[in-house]
């Protein structure tokens, strides 16, 4: 198969979901009709990829060619344009070899995404791999590899438009955070809570800009560097997959992103009990394997624990802020624990940059 390339088509009204689960599903005739667009060659099966989003349906389909996954983008990340962004980050990493799932292209024009009805489709070849196992091998690695995907990207341009918001000092934070003691209007304390976790995003976001990030080169970043969108084999990566959150900023925000969700520890249901501080092991590792390709500036190393914090925060407030719950766990407990990992945060952010120097 050739290499596929992004292009734009007119979309009209996605089809409604057909199933009754939480999870969206294909239909018999939507399937019939995408996979017709494709050289797949006699297909074998086609089974359900119960991972990621629930509003982005995945299918694994073994065919005569091989092994792909099909994937429907989500409602409200179908916009052509920035999926032609995405595509062109993609398709420029697989020229240069960076190991991700590459995109297979649609038969006869090879565009690597396909439209029906409104809805976007993607085909990737399917890439076996392990979940991150927390080794110290497996966390070097992840920033390593960080460090490569911006080393490649960073004097690529798209003719089209990227987005520029971020978890830092982003005002929907505040917002949610306004909200949060109206959807929990039962727990106790919710009001104090949130305004702690606001008065502390909003000082580390001060912090970050007195380092003065703002003036920093920009470029693209993978936006959303965390365990869950790596694949990995014998402790090394083997895929990078996700490249929704794609966008132009400087690079210590990916950095701060990843040296937090690689080094967060949490624990069961029960909160309560998740630890206040990070695995500084594996925190000092992640952002020694990023130093191995690209070597960060004594201003990012300052700005990481800071953005950590905004990190945390955000990525808390709006599923609570939304439904009162993160994840399956009570809402008000959770934002409880990150206000102890933060305070910890605080505490400690000169020792974290101490460990990554």
């Amino acid at each position: 198969m050739t290499e596929a390339v992004p292009t734009l088509t007119t979309a009209v009204p996605a089809p409604e979901p057909r199933s009754s689960s939480d999870r969206e599903k294909f239909n018999a005739e939507e399937l019939a009709v995408v996979l017709s667009h494709f050289d797949l060659g006699y297909v074998e099966s086609a089974v359900e990829f119960p991972r990621g989003s629930r509003k982005a349906p995945k299918l694994v389909i073994v065919a005569e060619h091989g092994k792909y996954l099909l994937k429907r983008r989500a409602r409200g990340k179908e916009d052509a344009f920035k999926v032609a962004f995405c595509h062109q980050i993609q398709l420029f990493l697989m020229a240069k070899q960076f190991p991700l799932p590459h995109l297979i292209g649609t038969k006869g024009d090879n565009n690597s995404l396909y439209q029906w009805k409104g809805a976007t489709y993607e085909l990737f070849e399917f890439i076996p791999g392990q979940n991150y196992s927390q080794s110290l091998e497996s966390t070097g690695d992840s920033g390593r590899i960080l460090a490569l995907y911006h080393k490649l990207l960073e004097s690529f341009e798209s003719q089209y438009q990227s987005p520029h918001a971020s978890y830092h000092m982003a005002p929907s934070v505040e917002n949610g955070l306004r909200q949060i003691p109206k959807t929990l209007s039962k727990a106790a304390n919710m009001t104090e809570v949130c305004d702690y976790l606001l008065k502390s995003y909003n000082h580390a976001a001060s912090t970050v800009d007195h380092l003065g990030m703002e003036h920093w080169p920009k470029q693209v970043i993978h936006g959303d560097w965390h365990p869950g969108n790596m694949l990995y084999r014998d402790n090394r990566v083997v895929a990078v997959i996700d490249y929704d959150s794609a966008r132009v900023l400087p690079r210590v925000l990916d950095i701060a992103n990843g040296a937090l969700q690689f080094s967060i520890l949490g624990g069961d249901d029960d909160v309560r009990k998740w630890p206040d501080n990070p695995d500084e092991v594996r925190f000092s590792r992640f952002l020694k394997g990023y130093d191995e390709v690209v070597l960060l500036s004594e201003a990012e190393l300052h700005a990481i624990p800071w953005l950590m914090i905004e990190a945390l925060i955000a990525e808390a407030t709006f599923p609570v802020a939304a439904t009162g719950q993160f994840a399956r766990m009570d809402g008000a407990a959770f934002l409880s624990m990150v206000v102890r990992k933060v305070s910890w945060l605080q505490q400690n952010s000169e020792r974290l940059v101490k460990l990554a120097s």
